[in-house]
Protein backbone atom coordinates (compact mmCIF):
# COMPACT_ATOMS: atom_id res chain seq x y z
CA UNK A 1 0.00 0.00 0.00
CA UNK A 2 1.46 3.49 -0.64
CA UNK A 3 2.04 6.21 1.49
CA UNK A 4 1.10 9.41 0.11
CA UNK A 5 2.13 11.69 2.84
CA UNK A 6 4.59 14.15 1.46
CA UNK A 7 3.16 14.09 -2.52
CA UNK A 8 0.64 15.71 -4.17
CA UNK A 9 -3.37 14.38 -3.75
CA UNK A 10 -4.26 12.54 -7.07
CA UNK A 11 -6.24 14.97 -8.76
CA UNK A 12 -9.65 13.31 -10.42
CA UNK A 13 -12.97 13.92 -12.24
CA UNK A 14 -16.24 12.07 -11.35
CA UNK A 15 -19.84 11.96 -10.77
CA UNK A 16 -21.02 12.83 -7.18
CA UNK A 17 -23.88 13.96 -5.30
CA UNK A 18 -23.31 17.46 -3.86
CA UNK A 19 -24.44 18.62 -0.34
CA UNK A 20 -27.10 20.51 -1.20
CA UNK A 21 -28.23 17.21 -3.45
CA UNK A 22 -27.63 18.19 -6.65
CA UNK A 23 -26.39 15.20 -8.78
CA UNK A 24 -22.96 16.68 -11.08
CA UNK A 25 -21.09 14.53 -13.38
CA UNK A 26 -17.95 16.49 -13.58
CA UNK A 27 -17.16 17.00 -9.68
CA UNK A 28 -13.67 17.82 -9.83
CA UNK A 29 -11.25 17.59 -6.55
CA UNK A 30 -9.34 20.61 -7.02
CA UNK A 31 -11.80 22.89 -8.44
CA UNK A 32 -13.73 22.43 -5.13
CA UNK A 33 -11.28 22.68 -2.57
CA UNK A 34 -9.97 25.44 -4.46
CA UNK A 35 -6.29 26.16 -2.62
CA UNK A 36 -8.47 25.06 0.87
CA UNK A 37 -7.40 22.28 3.11
CA UNK A 38 -9.32 19.20 2.89
CA UNK A 39 -10.40 15.74 3.78
CA UNK A 40 -11.03 13.60 1.75
CA UNK A 41 -12.27 10.01 3.16
CA UNK A 42 -13.44 6.38 1.38
CA UNK A 43 -15.64 4.25 2.53
CA UNK A 44 -16.95 0.70 0.95
CA UNK A 45 -20.39 0.82 0.20
CA UNK A 46 -23.67 2.61 0.65
CA UNK A 47 -26.44 0.94 2.34
CA UNK A 48 -24.10 -0.98 4.18
CA UNK A 49 -23.12 -1.16 8.17
CA UNK A 50 -20.34 0.81 9.66
CA UNK A 51 -20.32 3.04 6.89
CA UNK A 52 -23.45 5.26 7.85
CA UNK A 53 -22.03 5.56 11.09
CA UNK A 54 -19.03 7.38 10.01
CA UNK A 55 -20.79 9.81 7.15
CA UNK A 56 -23.59 10.83 10.14
CA UNK A 57 -20.60 11.14 11.98
CA UNK A 58 -18.78 13.58 9.30
CA UNK A 59 -22.32 15.36 9.33
CA UNK A 60 -22.39 16.42 12.73
CA UNK A 61 -18.83 17.61 12.82
CA UNK A 62 -19.42 18.89 9.33
CA UNK A 63 -19.80 22.59 10.91
CA UNK A 64 -16.21 21.98 12.82
CA UNK A 65 -14.16 21.11 9.84
CA UNK A 66 -15.80 24.58 8.01
CA UNK A 67 -15.03 26.12 10.66
CA UNK A 68 -11.12 25.27 10.07
CA UNK A 69 -11.28 26.00 6.39
CA UNK A 70 -11.23 22.16 6.07
CA UNK A 71 -13.95 20.71 2.91
CA UNK A 72 -14.91 17.57 3.53
CA UNK A 73 -15.48 14.61 0.41
CA UNK A 74 -16.75 11.12 1.05
CA UNK A 75 -16.17 8.44 -1.94
CA UNK A 76 -17.35 5.06 -2.49
CA UNK A 77 -17.56 2.28 -6.05
CA UNK A 78 -21.30 3.17 -6.14
CA UNK A 79 -23.09 5.44 -8.35
CA UNK A 80 -24.07 9.16 -7.95
CA UNK A 81 -27.49 7.90 -7.97
CA UNK A 82 -26.82 5.23 -5.31
CA UNK A 83 -25.24 7.96 -2.97
CA UNK A 84 -28.47 10.12 -3.68
CA UNK A 85 -30.76 7.34 -2.81
CA UNK A 86 -29.26 6.80 0.43
CA UNK A 87 -29.06 10.30 1.32
CA UNK A 88 -32.79 10.47 0.57
CA UNK A 89 -33.42 7.30 3.00
CA UNK A 90 -33.99 8.27 6.94
CA UNK A 91 -31.29 7.09 9.30
CA UNK A 92 -33.75 5.20 11.38
CA UNK A 93 -33.87 3.06 7.50
CA UNK A 94 -30.29 2.98 7.58
CA UNK A 95 -30.02 6.02 5.21
CA UNK A 96 -27.48 8.90 6.16
CA UNK A 97 -30.13 11.79 5.47
CA UNK A 98 -29.07 15.06 3.69
CA UNK A 99 -25.40 14.65 4.65
CA UNK A 100 -23.82 18.38 4.18
CA UNK A 101 -20.55 17.40 2.26
CA UNK A 102 -20.22 15.63 -1.70
CA UNK A 103 -20.12 12.10 -2.05
CA UNK A 104 -17.81 11.01 -4.93
CA UNK A 105 -19.04 7.95 -7.19
CA UNK A 106 -16.11 6.05 -8.06
CA UNK A 107 -17.77 3.58 -10.17
CA UNK A 108 -14.79 2.70 -12.51
CA UNK A 109 -12.98 2.15 -8.66
CA UNK A 110 -10.13 4.36 -10.40
CA UNK A 111 -9.66 6.90 -7.45
CA UNK A 112 -9.58 4.02 -5.09
CA UNK A 113 -6.52 2.86 -7.17
CA UNK A 114 -5.09 6.33 -7.24
CA UNK A 115 -5.47 6.24 -3.72
CA UNK A 116 -4.11 2.68 -3.21
CA UNK A 117 -6.86 2.04 -0.60
CA UNK A 118 -9.11 -0.46 -2.92
CA UNK A 119 -9.61 -3.89 -0.91
CA UNK A 120 -7.70 -6.77 -3.01
CA UNK A 121 -10.68 -9.16 -2.91
CA UNK A 122 -13.74 -7.56 -1.74
CA UNK A 123 -13.00 -4.59 -4.78
CA UNK A 124 -14.41 -2.15 -2.49
CA UNK A 125 -12.18 0.71 -0.65
CA UNK A 126 -10.71 0.21 2.83
CA UNK A 127 -11.81 3.14 5.45
CA UNK A 128 -8.88 5.54 3.98
CA UNK A 129 -9.05 9.22 5.42
CA UNK A 130 -6.33 11.99 3.80
CA UNK A 131 -5.37 15.31 5.16
CA UNK A 132 -4.30 17.63 2.15
CA UNK A 133 -3.04 20.88 3.01
CA UNK A 134 -4.18 24.24 1.16
CA UNK A 135 -1.48 23.54 -1.73
CA UNK A 136 -2.45 20.27 -2.16
CA UNK A 137 -0.38 17.86 -0.41
CA UNK A 138 -1.46 15.27 1.55
CA UNK A 139 -0.30 15.21 4.89
CA UNK A 140 -1.45 12.86 6.92
CA UNK A 141 -3.14 9.55 6.23
CA UNK A 142 -4.88 6.75 7.86
CA UNK A 143 -6.21 3.58 6.19
CA UNK A 144 -8.89 0.94 8.35
CA UNK A 145 -9.36 -2.29 7.47
CA UNK A 146 -13.63 -2.90 6.76
CA UNK A 147 -14.83 -3.91 10.02
CA UNK A 148 -13.08 -0.87 12.02
CA UNK A 149 -14.64 2.39 12.18
CA UNK A 150 -12.85 5.64 12.32
CA UNK A 151 -12.58 8.23 15.02
CA UNK A 152 -13.71 11.95 13.46
CA UNK A 153 -12.54 13.39 16.35
CA UNK A 154 -8.87 12.14 15.49
CA UNK A 155 -9.20 13.74 11.65
CA UNK A 156 -10.29 17.03 13.38
CA UNK A 157 -7.40 16.91 15.72
CA UNK A 158 -4.99 16.65 13.20
CA UNK A 159 -6.23 19.47 11.68
CA UNK A 160 -5.60 21.32 14.47
CA UNK A 161 -2.09 20.35 14.28
CA UNK A 162 -1.48 20.65 11.01
CA UNK A 163 -2.68 24.66 11.60
CA UNK A 164 -0.71 25.14 14.95
CA UNK A 165 2.16 24.03 12.96
CA UNK A 166 1.45 26.06 10.08
CA UNK A 167 1.23 28.85 12.20
CA UNK A 168 4.07 28.56 14.88
CA UNK A 169 6.69 26.31 13.00
CA UNK A 170 7.02 23.84 16.01
CA UNK A 171 6.02 20.10 16.19
CA UNK A 172 3.24 18.92 17.93
CA UNK A 173 4.03 15.78 20.52
CA UNK A 174 2.16 12.42 21.07
CA UNK A 175 -0.71 13.47 23.01
CA UNK A 176 -1.17 17.11 21.24
CA UNK A 177 -4.67 18.72 21.63
CA UNK A 178 -5.30 22.15 20.37
CA UNK A 179 -3.78 24.46 23.02
CA UNK A 180 -1.48 22.91 24.22
CA UNK A 181 2.35 24.03 23.79
CA UNK A 182 3.92 22.27 20.72
CA UNK A 183 7.39 21.63 20.65
CA UNK A 184 11.08 23.44 18.87
CA UNK A 185 11.84 21.06 16.57
CA UNK A 186 15.76 21.18 17.85
CA UNK A 187 17.93 19.39 20.85
CA UNK A 188 16.85 21.86 22.97
CA UNK A 189 12.85 22.25 22.14
CA UNK A 190 12.70 18.34 23.03
CA UNK A 191 14.63 18.65 26.25
CA UNK A 192 12.94 21.42 27.38
CA UNK A 193 9.65 20.25 26.36
CA UNK A 194 10.23 16.76 27.82
CA UNK A 195 11.52 18.21 31.17
CA UNK A 196 7.85 20.25 31.37
CA UNK A 197 5.66 17.54 29.69
CA UNK A 198 6.75 13.78 30.47
CA UNK A 199 3.75 13.25 32.82
CA UNK A 200 1.63 14.30 30.11
CA UNK A 201 2.41 11.55 27.48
Amino acid sequence: MSVLVGRPAPDFTAAAVLGNGEIVEQFNLKQHIQGKAAVLFFYPLDFTFVCPSELIAFDKRFADFQAKGVEVIGVSIDSQFTHHAWRNTPVEDGGIGQVQYPLVADTKHEICRAYDVEHPEAGVAFRGSFLIDNDGVVRHQIVNDLPLGRNIDEMLRMVDALQHHEEHGDVCPAQWEKGKQGMEASPLGVARYLSEHTNDL
